[in-house]
């Protein structure tokens, strides 16, 4: 079977086209700039990229541009378009509704609608990118795969916050959590990498790209994350700050900062870029560092220390601790980072060998020394294969 996973975004269209069940990717490509006068197209296949500018005035539109691309022209992968037997869609938010992927139906679409108060620059471009491949390929299986389904395991000590309990209740502002299908797909690697099954691995994982979250799981189910009504809780990311005093908020209103502005400050002006004042891109940071930019140095250790930080409270939450798992584009290739973020945790039995670090870069690999109790492992995440694994086990089930 052949399994179409769309990624929409405000303003793009990632999307994978998979061959199942050998998850073989058959062509990949991302559609940006959708709404502006011009749009442009990078369509891979078989290794080779090649690069357009189209029109797309909207995701409708684009979506039947990505569906011509895939079955017309030299780049073509499909002879006919009834070939896509299922399509996977990225859905961030789905509140404590799912606890895995569904088949979509209008129960399903309505859910999602209203998960958007929870997550209003996603969720939306989310049922945009639904409903125009529902009228693109009629009849044929649409799924959603929620960014915070792997989360609904958490228990309510760990996701309740300390507010009014009736702001809960009515409202829903609990921890949800996200980065979830990352999560789990890591998990479940890391258990097979270490020969466990998948509900016996403790481990925590590190998804760390320019969106950062961390997980504690325990028996293969996420028991806490860093994530938390929304994506800004948490860890230090690219231009998100994290966790901080909520009562600076407070105090910024009083200083003239309205709603918008303060919106603007912590989630596109804060994080790596806030601090260093230069990048939010980890290579150009460790590049100014090296030079003696002092600011980028700063922006570098707030993030490891962080993430230390993490790593100790949710050790002392697991209790036994099989393995560290470092995933996303820092996590899979940042060797200086996997570094500073394990210095000085001899006491949690973990122990980085620098050799075996240096040498795993954007590949699955160990990288503790002999001496670690704790296994140390980095992972590439594959979201898509994840999503189209889903897919295909929904699309196939018997109706």
């Amino acid at each position: 079977m052949r399994i179409l996973v769309v990624n929409c975004g405000s303003s793009s269209i990632k999307y994978q086209l998979f061959q199942m069940p050998e998850r073989t990717i058959l062509a990949k490509g991302l559609l940006e700039r959708i709404g502006d006068a011009e749009s442009s197209l990078a369509h891979t296949v078989n290794g080779q990229t090649h690069r357009s500018q189209v029109q797309a005035a909207d995701h409708e539109i684009g979506m039947a541009l990505i569906l011509r691309t895939l079955t017309e022209g030299p780049q073509r992968t499909l002879e006919r378009i009834d070939e896509i037997g299922a399509v996977g869609h990225r859905v961030v938010h789905g509140a404590a509704a799912f606890t895995g992927s569904v088949l979509i139906d209008d129960a399903v679409l309505a859910s999602i609608e209203r998960a958007a108060d929870l997550a209003p620059l996603h969720n939306p471009p989310n049922l945009v990118g639904i409903r125009a491949a529902q009228r693109a390929l009629p009849g044929i299986p649409q799924v959603a795969c929620f960014d915070t389904a792997f989360h609904t395991t958490i228990p309510q000590v760990a996701f309740t916050y300390a507010l009014p309990y009736d702001l809960y209740e009515r409202y829903g502002i609990r921890r949800y959590g996200f980065h979830g299908t990352s999560h789990r797909y890591v998990a479940r690697r890391a258990a097979a990498l270490l020969g466990m099954e998948k509900y016996a691995i403790n481990c925590i994982t590190c998804h760390l790209g320019n969106g950062c979250s961390m997980t504690a799981v325990r028996q293969g189910r996420s028991v806490d994350t860093s994530m938390g009504l929304t994506p800004l809780e948490g860890l230090v990311m690219g231009t998100r700050s994290g966790d901080f005093d909520p009562a600076i908020m407070f105090y910024l209103s009083d200083k003239g900062y309205d709603f918008n502005a303060l919106n603007k400050l912590c989630n596109k002006q804060s994080g790596l870029i806030g601090i260093s004042g230069s990048s939010n891109d980890m290579r150009t940071l460790n590049e100014k560092a090296a030079a003696g930019d002092q600011r980028a140095q700063l922006a570098i250790d707030i993030f490891c220390y962080r993430i230390k930080k993490y790593i100790g409270a949710y050790a002392a939450v697991l209790g036994r601790l099989d393995a560290v798992v470092f995933t996303g584009g820092i996590g899979e290739n940042a060797a200086s980072i996997r570094a500073q973020c394990c210095t000085e945790l001899t006491q949690l039995g973990i122990e980085l060998d620098p050799a075996l670090n240096a040498a795993t870069i954007g590949r699955e690999g160990e990288i503790q020394s002999a001496a670690s109790r704790v296994k140390l492992l980095v992972i590439p995440t594959n979201e898509e294969g994840a999503i189209a694994g889903d897919t295909y086990k929904i699309a196939r089930a018997p109706t």
